[in-house]
């Protein structure tokens, strides 16, 4: 990097503060804060859906990926994203939405309390933010390296800079913040990626390969299959599965979108714009690094620093500095909603119940609290990103896919088809049962198992097991011991109906969510 392609990075970071100080005049009170008071636009809600769900691992794991294997990058990645949240736009969405406007909660597990039980909702609330903390370490863990690769600061030096940056931005402005800052990146991204794109295609006409003979080249050859090596068949359903619960809001920044729009119509339009973005953007960010064994040898053995090799060899700077701050802008879009999601949870769902006082907040107070609490959480994710051996892509990706897709599961099953009619008969009995069962058979399956198993346990299976056996107990008890009470039935109608004459419930206090 030079002085423009720092100018370039400092000049981002400058931007991405000034829009949470602008944010700040929009929030007035909790709702403001975590939900944008449901008055987000469908395409601005569409926009920061889509760009919630990257981080720079994508430049890093995925594009060791892609170095590796070819195309089934994004069959066995964001073709299934783009198909889960098509069939969510249906099926999730608008329910979700109605839990802002008819039960008017603030935070995706708030309405648990009363679909299933008190222990049921502090449940999946502390593991989900347990989860989240690790999830974000590994994601600050990977924009760091690439930070340290581009500019030398240290790891340390690289999550303090990047979680700092992002810590003012979301704390001050909220949900609005977090948004129209991901408008911004997806703005530098569209930019980045068009430009890493041609240049690309045009170093492959330098060198006489061309943009349609570069798959008959030696090094590409099996890199146009679209499934290979680990991810097979049951990977991409497995994944599929996965993601269908995960990026409709079973990882709780998702559903915030939704609660965001002022309707579950607009809340539907959200989730189909995000599908289209998902299914046609990656193709254009992932085509440099299916052509990079053709231009890069890589250093690391699994290829995970094969695109920034690219990126030094083939943009002058300036475009370098905008490439790099593309980098930048997935991981803190995907790490500044996780914080906002989190710091919803914890503010309206943990801390009512272990502390009176914060039964009794004013507008104010919790408002307070809220900020208090995203920047606890960025502090608690940047500590473990510390620990973790970044140099060393695939201990991320590992994270990133084995961890959070086989604890995803267990956690978002009871959250998501408990708003769903077919599934009335469940209980707090089949959501506890089904939520301890798929994180002890995680553990089995993933060490135990694992150790004893030759050539251990196939990574599909090792994702897709716990989640099965979650969703197997879940519909199994709920049949066996059904617990469709008329109040948990009322919970149900109500995010199922929109204005058909089925009364809306009125907003709560805390001290009123807690009560028995």
């Amino acid at each position: 990097m030079n002085g423009l392609d720092w100018a370039v990075l400092i000049g981002y970071f400058g931007v991405m503060v000034a829009i949470g100080v602008w944010s700040h005049k929009r929030v007035d009170n909790v709702s403001d804060f975590f939900t944008a008071g449901g008055k987000m636009p469908w395409w601005l809600s569409g926009i920061s859906h889509h760009m919630s769900g990257y981080s720079a691992v994508m430049f890093t794991g995925y594009a060791g990926i892609a170095y590796t294997y070819g195309v089934t990058s994004f069959v066995t990645w964001s073709f299934p994203i783009a198909l889960g949240i098509a069939i969510g736009s249906k099926l999730f969405a608008p329910r979700i939405n109605r839990l802002r406007s008819r039960l008017h909660v603030a935070s995706p597990l708030e309405y648990l309390k009363n679909r299933y039980d008190l222990k049921t909702q502090q449940a999946l609330a502390w593991s989900g933010m347990l989860l989240k903390i690790v999830d974000v370490g590994a994601k600050w863990a990977a924009i760091a390296t690439l930070l340290s690769v581009f500019t030398g600061v240290s790891l340390n030096q690289g999550i303090l800079i990047t979680g700092g940056i992002t810590a003012i931005y979301c704390t001050i402005g909220g949900l609005w913040a977090d948004a129209l800052t991901e408008l911004g990146q997806f703005v530098i991204q569209l930019l980045a990626g068009i430009a890493m794109f041609v240049a690309v295609v045009m170093e492959l006409n330098d060198k006489g390969i061309g943009f349609f003979g570069a798959w008959d080249e030696p090094e590409l050859q099996g890199h146009g299959e679209p499934l290979v090596g680990p991810y097979g068949t049951v990977f991409l359903l497995a994944f599929l599965f996965i993601k269908l619960f995960e990026y409709n809001g079973g990882m709780l920044n998702q559903a915030q979108r939704y609660m965001a729009t002022p309707s579950a119509r607009e809340a539907e339009r959200s989730a189909r714009l995000s599908a289209v973005l998902w299914l046609v953007w990656p193709v254009v960010l992932f085509f440099p690094m299916w052509m990079s064994p053709l231009l890069v040898e890589a250093q690391k053995p699994d290829g995970s620093d094969s695109y920034g090799l690219m990126t030094e060899q083939l943009l002058p700077h300036g475009l370098l500095g905008l490439v790099i701050v593309g980098f930048f802008s997935h991981t803190m879009a995907m790490c500044s909603s996780d914080a906002n999601a989190i710091a919803a949870v914890f503010t309206r769902d943990v801390a009512p119940v272990v502390s009176a006082k914060a039964r009794g907040w004013s507008e104010r107070s919790g408002l307070i609290a809220a900020r208090l609490t995203t920047v606890v959480f960025l502090a608690l994710s940047m500590a473990v990103a510390t620990q973790v051996n970044s140099p060393a892509f695939k201990d991320i990706i590992t994270v990133v896919i084995k961890w959070v897709a086989g604890l995803m599961g267990p956690i978002a099953i009871p959250m998501m088809l408990g708003l769903l009619r077919p599934f009335r008969r469940s209980g707090p009995t089949a959501a506890l049962t089904s939520w301890a069962m798929g994180l002890l058979t995680f553990w089995l399956v993933n060490y135990p198992i694992h150790w004893n198993v030759d050539g251990g346990v196939p990574l599909q299976y090792q994702v897709s097991i716990p989640l099965a056996v979650s969703l197997v107990l879940y519909v199994v008890i709920g049949f066996v011991r059904p617990e469709d009470t008329p109040e948990r039935m009322a919970i149900i109608e109500r995010v199922n109906t929109d204005g058909d004459g089925v009364a809306a419930v009125p907003a709560q206090t805390a001290k009123e969510r807690v009560a028995d």
